[in-house]
């Protein structure tokens, strides 16, 4: 499958994923949990296998971090 151009954390990145999903799995390190974001708008973990990506999007994927 062709890569799509989109942002992930800021940074520009190719991708084949289509999903959100995908796109975790392939981003994400192992089982770590993960909050999402899609063009600004938080994504549950229910939706991310029926929410696509599309070229020009901007994602954020953020893990929670003990500390203060």
């Amino acid at each position: 499958m062709a890569k799509i151009e989109i942002l992930i954390n800021g940074r520009q990145t190719g991708t084949a994923a289509r999903t959100l999903e995908a796109l975790v799995k392939d981003h994400a390190a192992g089982d770590l949990r993960v909050a999402t974001a899609l063009n600004g708008h938080f994504v549950p973990v229910a939706r991310r296998a029926t929410t696509p990506i599309e070229a020009g999007d901007s994602v954020e994927i953020v893990s929670a971090r003990q500390g203060g």
